[in-house]
């Protein structure tokens, strides 16, 4: 399979993809236009069919989450093929307008033009994601310790969390969220859903010993590579699947968006979350994530699930 062929089977949700498109653009931009055009049509026709599969009752003995994965998988590949085959129109609209921005701004114009028409695709696919059916099904019970906090927070988001703390909560964060959404392809309620796990929806944000904030919602550790300011808090691990007492230091921040900004490095420049970027099933993100070790709490991947798909956060988006 030449290069360019396997770059066109590929959406780009894809960083990877997305970077060796911005590569053919410089190269050749009446090419690279095209077969970005192409792609951006395939990635619509994607979000469409996923809205037409949630909005499709799913009952039998047929209907689980790894069904529901493969399935995705499947609508990939034919919003590709859709694309490809039976044009929509909207393909060729895009090259034209990324051709007249390259002849306006340079040679680097076709590849600046598919950042921002990405950056819009992204956000859009996060906004429209908040109002969609969740994953799984609503889950009504209390969580357990969080593995990167040092408070008890609910893992359902359900009746025992305050609906008007998580409509602020939601407020504060989400152009960040929708921010990192774009850097690493994964919903930007994914990222709200786990920051509200990790921090109890804003109430356990971990704190400096002055009580100032350190804006970090998503429990990342100072390792010895990390050069930033730092707090040192007691927090709760898991060895051998019980929960211990211990002190860690973790990472501080001038800002939410600077920690949503280091969240998305963190994914994006390991490769043991390769698995987690532009992962668009809630619940395989939620895996994806303990499974590359993100915390130690054994129930860490469904308390995530529940969140994902629970009615706080649904109806925080929402309102």
């Amino acid at each position: 399979m030449k290069a360019n062929d396997y770059l066109s089977n590929r959406l780009v949700f894809d960083p990877s993809a997305a970077a060796g498109l911005r590569n053919r653009l410089r190269q050749d931009p009446k090419a690279g236009g095209q077969q970005a055009a192409r792609q951006f049509e395939g990635m619509l026709l994607q979000m469409m069919l996923k809205s037409m599969r949630e909005a499709t009752p799913a009952d039998g003995m047929t209907n689980s989450d790894e069904s529901r994965f493969f399935t995705a998988i499947v609508d990939q590949q034919l919003a590709l093929d859709l694309a490809t085959q039976a044009p929509t129109g909207l393909a060729a609209m895009l090259a034209q307008q990324m051709a007249r921005s390259a002849r306006v701004n340079g040679s680097a114009g076709g590849a600046g033009s598919f950042d921002a028409v990405q950056q819009s695709l992204f956000a859009a696919q996060a906004a429209t994601s908040a109002s969609r059916a969740p994953v799984i099904s609503e889950a009504r019970q209390r969580s357990g310790q969080v593995a990167a906090t040092s408070a008890t927070a609910s893992s359902t988001g359900g009746a025992g969390t305050s609906s008007g703390r998580a409509r602020d909560f939601v407020n504060r964060v989400w152009p960040h969220a929708v921010e990192a959404a774009a850097a690493t392809g994964i919903p930007a309620r994914f990222l709200v859903a786990q920051a509200a796990l990790e921090s109890g929806w804003g109430k356990n944000e971990i704190r400096a010993s002055d009580g100032s904030p350190s804006y970090n919602l998503f429990g990342i550790k100072a390792g010895q590579r990390w050069t930033g300011a730092t707090t040192e808090v007691q927090t709760t691990e898991f060895v051998d699947g019980a929960a211990r007492s211990t002190r860690a230091r973790f990472r501080a921040y001038e800002s939410y968006a600077e920690a949503f900004r280091d969240y998305a490095e963190v994914l994006r420049s390991r490769p043991r979350f390769a698995a987690v970027i532009g992962q668009q099933d809630g619940v395989q993100f939620a895996r994806s994530l303990q499974q590359a070790g993100y915390a130690t709490d054994p129930q860490y991947a469904d308390k995530l699930a529940r969140i994902i798909g629970g009615a706080t956060l649904r109806e925080a988006l929402a309102a």
